[in-house]
């Protein structure tokens, strides 16, 4: 479930309850997408929309009012496992099971961006500096403390060589194996973090896209810290090790993607 089809079933909603007379028609015509991110905090679910505030004028109702119609049409939704109405008219959508094994494969399946074989350290800090504001010199410090530049293409490395080493160990990825539900904090903070990450922004919003990878890059190192990718010493492969390489290829697509709209090389070895 992307943000992008949360968005998409928004819409669908409106346009069902409209019709079967459950909404006025629409005074203007309504948007062709509302904006699904990540929530402002932690632990209200996986996606938050102001979709109800923005819509309601337009439809001649109170926010609140079209945020429980759409929490209701919601809820039944394949892949979602829950839905909070918050303040005047916000949505907190939590995903299941099912929701996030979908978004694991479409992320990592999306290899639009390719790796690169090697940097261009010079290019790639100047246009992440064009891009952001951040200061040359500090970025020229290969280090993830003082480098975000380094720190996002360090996590891409990094991701790269746990999928070789899956490989070496002939643990192939597999997206929600044997019903791996992406359930620990560490995973699901990931994922939203790569679905936001993953959407298209507009030219002109290169600092927010290149923020949005540095905190990919953070929660990469959170999650590959605390949970299993690959089996140790003795233990065999099991099917969390072949989802959470899975997880890993999102990782490696997404930041891969992301740093080439940059104009920054994504480093396959760290």
């Amino acid at each position: 479930m992307t943000p992008a089809r949360l968005s998409a079933l928004v819409l669908r909603s409106v346009d069902r309850a409209v019709d079967d007379g459950r909404l006025p028609a629409p005074s203007a015509a309504l948007p062709d997408r509302v904006v699904v991110e990540a929530p402002p905090a932690r632990g209200k679910g996986d996606y938050a929309t102001a979709a109800p505030l923005r819509l309601a004028p337009s439809l001649h109702c109170a926010p609140g009012a079209l945020a429980r119609l759409l929490r209701a049409e919601l809820a039944g939704v394949p892949g979602v496992g829950g839905v909070e109405v918050s303040g005047p008219g916000f949505l907190n959508v939590t995903l299941d099971a099912q929701g996030r094994t979908e978004l694991v494969r479409t992320l990592a399946g999306d290899g639009t961006a390719q790796p690169s074989a090697h940097e261009a350290p010079a290019a790639d800090i100047a246009n992440w500096s064009a891009a952001t504001g951040d200061d040359p010199a500090a970025l020229a410090v290969r280090t993830e403390e003082s480098s975000p530049l380094f720190r996002v293409q360090y996590a891409c490395a990094r991701a790269h060589a746990l999928l070789r080493s899956g490989r070496e160990l002939d643990v192939e990825a597999e997206a929600g194996a044997a019903g791996h539900a992406y359930a620990a904090p560490q995973e699901r903070a990931l994922l939203v973090l790569l679905a936001d990450a993953a959407r298209h922004l507009p030219s002109g919003q290169e600092r927010s896209a290149a923020r949005r990878l540095e905190s990919v890059a953070e929660a990469f190192h959170r999650w590959s810290t605390t949970c299993p990718t690959l089996p140790l010493g003795d233990e065999k492969p099991g099917a969390a090790h072949r989802a959470g390489l899975a997880l890993a290829e999102a990782v490696t697509a997404v930041l891969a993607r992301g740093l080439s709209q940059l104009g920054v090389t994504a480093p396959v070895r760290v």
